[in-house]
């Protein structure tokens, strides 16, 4: 049989694709899941193809019949997770910008890194919590309507007042998208398999859970502790500085997880 150069692809494609697949499964937490799937899978081979038992192979069939739609119900939230980073991979982006005003404004949505990393520094010396969420490639409009809707230029003092502690929207998050804040008191995806430490509280859950939804920076400033936390992609990096927030804003640093 002869191997050529696309039989060299298809194989390299598979491999990439498995090796994705468990770098998903292992950071949603559904690794063991995935394992067994594949477990079944191998068993059913051997059952039907190499021992040729007929009753077992007939029910083993069974279960694969169904086995696409189950996997479907099993992993929703992971396959989600990466259809939305597939759309929103930086390799598409190109074609969007050509027929969309986002790229033109690029300059100006720089604009509010400066008033966001005063606030947070503000916020974090008095204590005060907040949650911001910066959008990055994803829509959040969905997100947004969880919240109050907002139509205002991104101000350091406007910030600190919605998240001051009698305000009624400092419990939600506020998002800020296109360099203007869209909405506040937004209710944000909670992470249920991270595995943080039990001193960081539901702001950092929420923060991280969004980060594995969407491609969003979601900054954290605790209440308890008066530190700031980034958290992207599924990182969470904890207690950096106002310089490294401003060069994490700036697209200068890339957000390193705090383990």
């Amino acid at each position: 049989m002869h191997f050529g150069i696309k039989d060299l692809i298809d194989v390299l494609l598979v491999a990439f694709f498995l090796y994705q697949t468990y770098k998903l499964m292992k950071s949603s937490g559904t690794l063991a899941i995935f394992s067994g799937v594949v477990s079944f899978i191998v068993v059913w081979i051997l059952v039907s193809q190499v021992l040729e038992m007929r009753l077992m192979g007939a029910i083993l069939d069974k279960f694969i019949s169904v086995g696409f739609v189950v996997l479907v119900i099993l992993f929703q939230d992971e396959i989600r997770r990466f259809l939305l980073a597939l759309g929103s991979h930086r390799g598409w982006k190109f074609l969007g910008k050509l027929f969309s005003k986002r790229g033109a404004d690029k300059e100006s949505e720089g604009k509010f890194v400066a008033p966001v990393v005063l606030a947070c520094m503000n916020m974090a010396r008095k204590k005060t919590g907040a949650l911001i969420v910066i959008q990055q490639d994803v829509d959040l409009s969905v997100y947004e309507h969880t919240g109050e809707m907002f139509n205002a230029d991104v101000n350091a003092r406007l910030i600190e007042n919605i998240f001051f502690k009698n305000s009624p929207l400092h419990d939600g998050a506020m998002i800020i998208a296109d360099g203007r804040i869209k909405a506040a008191g937004c209710i944000l995806p909670v992470a249920q398999n991270a595995n943080l430490p039990k001193d960081l509280g539901l702001r950092h859950r929420s923060a991280l859970g969004m980060s594995l939804d969407t491609d969003a920076l979601i900054i954290i400033v605790s209440e308890e502790r008066g530190k700031i936390s980034v958290a992207h992609n599924g990182k969470l990096a904890i207690n950096i500085s106002a310089e490294e927030l401003q060069q994490i804003l700036s697209g200068e640093r890339e957000v390193v997880n705090y383990c």
